[in-house]
């Protein structure tokens, strides 16, 4: 008899166990995100070698050698509104903690001084939701943009992307060469070819160290964008950067005496306000003239 009660014990015991709710899982369900960038010169899809017109204050044929940028940050904008930040895969070559590389040029033709590699798209994970919008930055977050870049991880090993320790890293490359074609002297230049060189190397500025080799405490000119749509479907909409859009009031033709070509972001440039403000940043002491210029979505 006291077999059978305690079996009765153990099988009512077993029943209120099996009665009782499954506790919630401590992970919650992510979807993966794969936000996907393309380049463009005015409209045209962005290709090494290719020739582009209509660049510019002068109208100029390009031909680009480089187009890089390191983006940060990633949001995605949910239906309530709220900024969900995207958890990027660490893959050791184009994405590390929250920024990426995106790498347009293949290091073909013109872009020889470039990388075979390429990398248009921000991949990560989100919690399961339906989101309405993105949110991103052009730049490397400060405490990762000064430091030694033969010894960081990937993609910060990237040289070519690099200034100085003060300096840091060139959030935004852009290399071409211009016909040099003026409505003065139109046939001339034409038999010249491609000779002008014009830049657009985006970075923060006037940044305060010990030493040239010493990590600053500050920057003066972050020179960061923020771009947000809040109508942007990620899973079927592309984030676009166009530099043409930027290049729009630029004279990429001719470069300001005793300056770098291009616009490089040091101050007293006279190439850089329409560049800056197209950016949608201000530039010494000139306002922006408006928002970015850069991104669309698509």
């Amino acid at each position: 008899m006291k077999h059978v009660v305690l079996i009765a014990i153990a099988a009512a015991a077993l029943a209120a166990c099996s009665s009782t709710p499954t506790a919630p899982s401590s992970t919650a369900a992510t979807q993966q995100v794969n936000l996907q960038f393309a380049a463009e010169v005015n409209g045209q899809p962005f290709e090494c070698g290719k020739s582009y017109a209509g660049v510019g204050t002068t109208k100029s044929t390009v031909t680009p050698s480089d187009f890089r940028m390191y983006v940060s940050e990633v949001h995605l904008l949910n239906a309530q509104g709220q900024a969900v930040p995207l958890q990027l895969q660490q893959d050791g070559v184009w994405q590390l903690e929250n920024l990426a590389l995106i790498d347009f040029e293949n290091g073909a033709a013109t872009c020889r001084n470039g990388t075979t590699g390429v990398n248009t798209a921000v991949r990560g994970s989100v919690p399961a939701g339906q989101y309405t919008g993105v949110r991103f930055t052009l730049g490397v977050p400060f405490g990762r943009n000064h430091g030694d870049p033969t010894v960081a991880p990937s993609p910060l090993n990237n040289t070519a992307m690099f200034w100085n320790w003060q300096g840091g890293y060139k959030f935004l490359k852009f290399d071409t060469t211009s016909s040099g074609i003026t409505p003065e002297k139109p046939a001339a230049a034409s038999a010249m070819g491609p000779v002008t060189r014009y830049s657009v190397h985006l970075g923060s500025t006037l940044c305060a160290g010990a030493s040239k080799t010493a990590a600053p405490s500050a920057c003066q000119n972050g020179n960061r964008v923020t771009v947000e749509f809040k109508n942007f479907d990620p899973t079927r909409q592309t984030v676009v950067a166009d530099i043409g859009r930027v290049l729009a009031r630029a004279n990429v033709d001719v470069n300001a005496p005793q300056t770098s070509p291009g616009c490089m972001s040091f101050l007293k440039d006279a190439d850089c306000p329409p560049v800056m403000g197209a950016l949608g940043l201000v530039y010494d002491g000139l306002p922006a003239t408006g928002a970015q210029q850069l991104f669309a979505a698509r």
